[in-house]
């Protein structure tokens, strides 16, 4: 079975009940995050074989009760059975597609995560970086157990479901395994880079190292031992940012741990992460958070 676009939403149609009730969003910009409600009875002793079809996305399962199942391999035979608990969690990356053969009833949230979503999320934040993620089977997570109980009372409420809350819930979901689920060893997914691991680290530790100074792009390329341009083309492929976006972030955090504590002042901290003045302070400062240096340290001891 081959679906696309929006049928690829109702997973149920996969589970063999089509009617099952998905809730979709558009959180971002055009992705869609959809989540169903998938209750499958099977007769014991019975087997039943589920096909996900190959997609660039992710499919998440949250088991509402105890399930068994066990996974079809590329041949068809099956790896050994598993149960798992209520309350935990299996994330498939569904590149080259998913298939398992059940052995029990099924009672979970199925989630349909396009890696587009993922893209648009890390895009709208400063601080986050476009990855694939790590595939986990059956591992408790409280923070996705958490937000399913609140995507749970949408389906049981038997009204139609607040959009903006399903957006925020879908945002907070997709964040979290960003932020959790991140294979730091694929870098950021976006493409191939002829910069190695090594000279990665060595460009970011030379620039952590002299956070404070304007150190020449010439300096940091030279660290890598490649060409001035070829480095900075390398490290955005690498990284998903620019040599100096990556700094003046490295530079922001530096100013968040130094605003924690009262010794400093703003020129001070300033001075100590590298930026021109407190006036430029403030103005990158805000760009990237979204307030200024002092209403950010306000904010943290109220």
């Amino acid at each position: 079975m081959n679906l696309s676009g929006r049928e690829m939403a109702s997973v149920g149609i996969c589970f063999g009940i089509p009617d099952a009730p998905c809730l979709v969003t558009v959180p971002v910009k055009f992705a869609p995050f959809s989540v169903t409600r998938i209750d499958r009875d099977l007769v014991e002793g019975d087997a039943r074989r589920i096909r996900l079809p190959a997609d660039d996305a992710y499919f998440l399962m949250l088991y509402l009760d105890d399930a068994l199942h066990c996974d079809v391999l590329p041949d068809g035979s099956c790896s050994a059975l598993c149960r798992y608990e209520r309350g935990s969690l299996c994330l498939v990356d569904l590149r080259n597609g998913a298939s398992i053969e059940l052995h029990s009833g099924l009672h979970a949230l199925a989630f349909m995560l396009p890696q587009s979503l993922f893209d648009e999320i890390a895009d709208n934040s400063p601080t986050t970086r476009r990855r694939r993620l790590r595939c986990r089977r059956g591992e408790q997570d409280a923070v996705i157990s958490n937000l399913g109980v609140a995507l749970l009372a949408m389906f049981e409420g038997g009204a139609a479901s607040p959009p903006a809350l399903l957006q925020h819930l879908a945002t907070a979901i997709c964040a979290h395994l960003l932020q959790d689920y991140s294979d730091a060893a694929l870098r950021n997914g976006m493409s191939e880079s002829a910069l190695s691991l090594w000279q990665e680290k060595a460009a970011k530790d030379l620039m952590l190292e002299n956070l404070a100074e304007d150190l020449p792009l010439s300096a940091i390329a030279e660290a890598t031992g490649l060409s001035t341009g070829h480095f900075a083309q390398e490290f955005k492929k690498a990284t998903g940012s620019t040599p100096h976006q990556w700094l003046t972030l490295q530079r922001v955090e530096q100013a968040k741990d130094l605003l924690r504590q009262d010794g400093f002042s703003l020129k001070d901290i300033a001075g100590h992460c590298g930026f021109t003045d407190q006036s430029h302070f403030t103005k990158v400062f805000s760009r990237l958070t979204g307030m200024t240096p002092a209403v950010w340290r306000k904010a943290l001891f109220h």
